[in-house]
């Protein structure tokens, strides 16, 4: 008896701990979290690419990375930018790495982990010298590749002259013949050199034929 009454009061005490012990699996929020604030504009496929990206350099260059770094990451880096996260005159990937905390509250992400994760926020842009960290370093070429070769300029003229929005197609152009340039020598990984070598010529191929059928882009 002395048994069986000690076992009803652990299951007693693991009852009134109730659902205030319980954590959020934070793979599932995340994905569910992003999903809905990046819903328009393309902008979820494009954190799921950057997941993809990084993984696919580093297995090309021999690299492991922490995959609940390089996922957490990759989905939650841009969220700094959107409405109701960003903040005036800061940096995107700053505030998104100042944000983490919240973003991850009440989930059982590792917390252990949460700087390396921020250190990456911070400096997945190409204008911003990659982290030391691994997880840093090729999330910051897959978020460079993303923006150049043919899948950039998918996802650059997504937008223009889209309702309401004053991206116009002379600043795709813009951004297609002297923006990429910097993007494309911002990368420092050796697959992601390797990789941006081959979307190089696909993005200056896709400009000669648009020049040649809009007369010098006149007409688009």
């Amino acid at each position: 008896m002395k048994h069986a009454h000690a076992s009803l009061l652990v299951l007693a005490l693991v009852c009134t701990a109730g659902p205030a012990a319980a954590q959020e699996a934070w793979r599932g929020h995340v994905v569910s979290f992003t999903a809905k604030l990046f819903d328009s504009g393309g902008g979820f496929s494009h954190l799921q690419r950057d997941y993809s990206w990084a993984k696919k350099l580093a297995a090309a260059d021999h690299v492991v990375l922490d995959d609940d770094v390089i996922f957490a990451a990759a989905y939650l880096h841009d969220v700094g930018s959107m409405d109701g996260w960003s903040e005036p005159n800061q940096e995107h990937g700053d505030v998104a790495a100042a944000k983490l905390d919240r973003m991850l509250a009440g989930t059982d992400f590792p917390k252990e982990k949460m700087d390396r994760v921020r250190e990456a926020m911070r400096t997945h842009m190409f204008y911003r010298e990659a982290g030391p960290g691994l997880e840093a370093r090729y999330l910051h070429d897959a978020d460079a590749l993303d923006n150049v070769g043919t899948v950039g300029i998918a996802w650059l003229l997504q937008g223009v002259n889209a309702k309401g929005s004053a991206f116009t197609s002379a600043k795709a152009i813009g951004i297609l013949t002297k923006g990429a340039l910097k993007i494309e020598q911002g990368v420092v990984t050796p697959a992601g050199k390797a990789e941006m070598a081959i979307r190089i010529p696909e993005r200056k191929m896709f400009l000669d034929q648009l020049a040649r059928e809009t007369d010098g882009f006149k007409e688009f």
